[in-house]
Formats: C-alpha cells, sequence, structure tokens
C-alpha cells in the first residue's frame, strides 16, 4: 500500500521527567527509567513582554516546543509553514470563560477570549516568529498527533508541526481526563536536510489495529500528545521501527520510520 513519505528532523519535547530534546535521550533509549518530575514551562522570548504576559500555560507550552523544533531543524522559523495539532485546545481558559458566563453579571475579557479560540497558540508563533505562512491548527479527539502528523507530511513542503495538550479543570476534566502538560514538536520536510534523523512513510488504513504493548503507556494515558513518545524513542534510537497508531474510526495509522 502507498502512503504519504517525508523527512523528520529538528526534534523538540517537552513534559514530566522529559525536559526538552536531548535532556531526554537517555530515557527515550531505555538507558535510565523514566522518573516523574515537575514539568518546567519557560516564558516565550520569541514575544515582546506585552504579549507574552497574556499568554496561558497552552500556549508557553506550545511556543517552547516549537522553538526547540525550529532552532534545532536549522531552517528560518518565517519560512516554515505550521501545523499545530491540540485534543483540548486551552481548556483552562475556555473553563474560566464558562465559569464566567454562568455567573450573573459576569464579563468575559478581550484576552480571555483571543487565548480561548484553537489557534491561539498558531497565532502567537506568527507573531513572535514574524511569520505570514500558512497554518493549520486541528483537533482530532484523542487523534490529534497522528492525524497532525499524517496532515503535516501530506503537505509536502517544509513544516513545523507540534502536538500539545494540559489539563483541563473541572468540570470539563471529568469527560476529557488530562492529568499533566506535553508536548511534542518536529519539522517535516519532503527531502533530507542537515537535520534530517529519519524518513517516515506514513500510510492511513482501514481497519483497526491489534493492542500494542508500549514502554509508555502510564504517559500516553495521561496526554493524548504522549502518544508520539513511541516514534520519538524510534528516532532517539536511530534505528529502523514499524509503528501502529489506532485511530477512534476503526482505521490506524501504520508509520514505517527508516533512519
Amino acid at each position: 500500500m502507498s502512503g504519504v513519505t517525508c523527512h523528520i528532523g529538528g526534534l523538540a519535547l517537552l513534559g514530566p521527567g522529559l525536559p526538552g530534546w536531548a535532556a531526554s535521550q537517555a530515557v527515550l533509549l531505555g538507558e535510565q527509567p523514566w522518573q516523574d518530575a515537575p514539568i518546567v514551562v519557560p516564558p516565550p522570548a520569541m514575544l515582546a513582554p506585552t504579549e507574552r504576559r497574556r499568554t496561558s500555560l497552552v500556549v508557553r507550552l506550545a511556543l517552547a516546543a516549537s522553538t526547540e523544533a525550529a532552532e534545532a531543524s536549522g531552517l528560518a522559523p518565517d519560512t516554515l509553514e505550521t501545523v499545530f495539532a491540540s485534543s483540548n485546545g486551552d481548556g483552562a481558559v475556555v473553563g474560566a470563560i464558562l465559569e464566567t458566563l454562568a455567573t450573573p453579571g459576569g464579563e468575559v475579557s478581550p484576552t480571555q477570549f483571543h487565548n480561548s479560540v484553537h489557534n491561539a497558540a498558531a497565532g502567537y508563533w506568527g507573531i513572535g516568529a514574524h511569520s505570514t505562512q500558512p497554518s493549520i491548527s486541528i483537533g482530532c479527539h484523542l487523534d490529534s498527533f497522528p492525524l497532525g502528523l499524517l496532515h503535516a507530511a501530506a503537505r509536502q513542503v517544509p513544516v513545523l508541526f507540534c502536538a500539545y495538550d494540559a489539563p483541563l479543570p473541572n468540570p470539563l476534566a471529568e469527560l476529557q481526563p488530562t492529568e499533566f502538560p506535553f508536548a511534542m514538536a518536529c519539522v517535516v520536510t519532503p527531502e533530507p536536510t542537515a537535520a534530517t534523523r529519519a524518513r517516515l512513510t506514513l500510510r492511513y488504513c482501514v481497519g483497526e489495529a491489534a493492542p500494542a504493548a508500549s514502554p509508555w503507556q502510564v504517559l500516553e494515558r495521561g496526554n493524548p500528545a504522549a502518544r508520539a513518545l513511541p516514534l520519538l524513542a524510534a528516532l532517539a534510537a536511530g534505528r529502523p521501527a514499524q509503528l501502529t497508531l489506532p485511530l477512534l474510526d476503526g482505521a490506524r495509522l501504520e508509520i514505517e520510520v527508516t533512519p
């Protein structure tokens, strides 16, 4: 079966016990066990102080991973198209707005409103990177990472891809439990570059995938974006790999990794 082929490099991640691509290599390679540790999300240095003060945790999370990936790719940030994928969006802001609307006389602030849209992170990236390149923001529930990656690869141009999610407040958390913040990012190109780690072939297939054991199950259950970890581990190892990610519609995404 034919598929979409792309090259991947400029890798980044940020999660509990995973404080960046380089710092997480030993864990990704299985050389040391994963240990839970608080995640530190830095302020987005790419933004001017005024915009920086307006950013939420979710935006800072996405920008931290995106900045690391773009820098590692060696490509100019303002030349990259972008695909941002999130299952929850900025649930904390949405939850606060809903609480405000449920309060008699409550008024929603303009800052909260513009942070509530699903493409808020993409908008801040465009401001910080001075980019006018095309940008897509998608939400596909638990499948946001695999379908976001497929969309980025199918564009067949240099794309910065970022998948991210953060915990939701109650009562939203009861419907979509997310235990911790997590983000990953990479740069996907149609041709190899100096930063390329591997060639990926992605195939969207009809038919459910058999459950596969994963050493990352605890993290994958705790955050939809952490479904990226088996791919990140394969890229860190630099070995050929065949990955299968189940999708909610009874289909699956097969990923062939060729270093």
